[in-house]
């Protein structure tokens, strides 16, 4: 029997994990898809904002993945060499192969003066706490400035720049934590600037979530018609792609829009690159260059300044891969090294180590995208099949982690958590409603597991 373990519980871990279970090349594989967190569902949970119910439905098409016979979920396993943590060695003991789904943890920087003033964020803290993670800084948002500045034109920059903006009451039928939804009700923020270096044609949001942002009731969505018109695909789309197309089309809108008193108003600024936040204690501004086209998809620096009044920052440039202790690591692409999934080290496969998803590819395409891209790895994994059944790993890997002090949340504990999220929900007068913290977290997952003895740990 081949036993692999997936580390990580997102869209590219659970299609790898159910590519393995579906395929009929090498029967009887049996998969423990492996998690950080005690719950499942990685960015599907922990990233995609409260308000867009239709993608978080996709967790229902994960759950049948995890559910199917041969898949074994853990979670509260951390990968490492922290204490508590099991290392990459260590998996190689317990398991024939291993394939790291870890995704892209962190943020991207701006690498600018001021970066780290308080008052600037990622993109990422932001949406943790909204999104109740774990890891988020307890004392979360207080959303006291009157102006925020969002500092990307992609998807999470719409996203976060459309929570800023939202009434609290539209969120409150949503899963968003009780204390992130009383923060946004008493938020003061009225001007929300999203600013991106390169014109509407380069902007890296979607259509429908840019159309969202027009739409939103109590809320004033604009961009400055002298900005766009820098674009020269402004004035004649029709040599755009598609989406880029719908984009313009929908930003040429805008540009004339009366402005309306009493609203938030969401602005949309192009052609504007960060080279400072300025601020002694915290920030209180963003210095931004004007650039003009290149003429070659890019953009030079004009030599001219900008200042935008901001007490909240968020930087949303992308997100980057982490390094893996144990693991090789790729620093420049954020990306562990490897051919069509094997991991490689000093140039060669290492036997048994495979990677699929954004810590394969780096952070591109969309959640479908991560299918073709486990089947590569899972197609790579059961060509070495033969040669990793050779090896017979030492232990029972459950039975090992709990010997090393560790306390794996099975199944029925992730599913204590969802059913304790919804009793948290109808007493507070919502619907399902995230617990935001670990000790909640696990708590509830011990509720309704076996009355063994809970030994060490938490691995965490």
């Amino acid at each position: 029997m081949l036993r692999v373990a997936v580390v990580g519980s997102g869209p590219s871990g659970v299609y790898t994990a159910q590519s393995l279970v579906e395929q009929r090349t090498v029967p009887g594989v049996r998969v423990d898809v492996l998690d950080r967190l005690p719950c499942p569902y990685g960015l599907v949970r922990y990233g995609v904002a409260p308000d867009h119910e239709k993608i978080k439905s996709l967790q229902n098409n994960l759950r049948t993945a995890l559910e199917l016979p041969g898949v074994t979920f853990l979670g509260n396993v951390a990968v490492g060499d922290g204490p508590g943590e099991v290392t990459p060695r260590r998996l190689l003991d317990l398991y024939h192969a291993v394939v790291y789904c870890v995704g892209a943890a962190t943020d991207r920087r701006l690498g600018i003066p001021g970066e780290d003033l308080p008052g600037s964020f990622s993109a990422t803290e932001f949406v943790s706490w909204y999104s109740a993670h774990p890891d988020a800084a307890p004392g979360g948002f207080a959303l006291e400035a009157r102006s925020a500045v969002v500092i990307g034109v992609g998807n999470v920059a719409v996203d976060v720049a459309r929570v800023l903006a939202r009434r609290a009451d539209d969120l409150r039928p949503t899963d968003v934590p009780d204390a992130a939804l009383a923060a946004l009700a008493a938020s003061r923020v009225r001007e929300i600037h999203m600013v991106g270096r390169r014109g509407p044609a380069q902007a890296r949001f979607t259509t429908k979530e840019l159309r969202e942002l027009g739409t939103l009731p109590g809320a004033w969505a604009h961009v400055r018609a002298d900005e766009a018109a820098l674009d020269p695909a402004w004035a004649d789309p029709s040599a755009l792609s598609a989406a880029a197309r719908r984009n313009v089309e929908v930003l040429r809108g805008w540009a004339g829009r009366p402005d309306t008193d009493g609203l938030r108003r969401i602005r949309l600024r192009f052609f504007l690159r960060p080279v400072a936040l300025l601020g002694d204690e915290a920030v209180r501004a963003v210095r931004f260059e004007r650039t003009a086209p290149d003429g070659n998809g890019g953009v030079v620096g004009t030599g001219r300044f900008e200042e935008i009044e901001a007490r909240l920052v968020l930087r949303s440039v992308g997100y980057r891969g982490v390094p893996i202790p144990g693991l090789p690591f790729d620093p420049e692409r954020g990306t562990v090294p490897h051919d069509q999934g094997r991991v490689l080290r000093d140039g060669a496969p290492s036997p048994g180590e495979y990677v699929a998803g954004w810590i394969k590819r780096g952070p591109t395409g969309v959640i479908g995208t991560n299918r073709p891209c486990a089947k590569e790895t899972v197609g790579s994994l059961l060509a070495d099949a033969r040669a990793l059944l050779a090896r017979r790993p030492a232990e029972d890997p459950l039975t090992a982690l709990r010997a090393a002090g560790g306390d794996p949340v099975e199944w029925p504990g992730w599913l204590g958590i969802e059913a304790a999220e919804a009793t948290l929900g109808r007493r507070l007068g919502r619907g399902t409603v995230k617990i935001p913290d670990w000790e909640g977290l696990l708590g509830a997952a011990r509720s309704v597991e076996s009355a063994r003895p809970v030994e060490g740990t938490a691995v965490n």
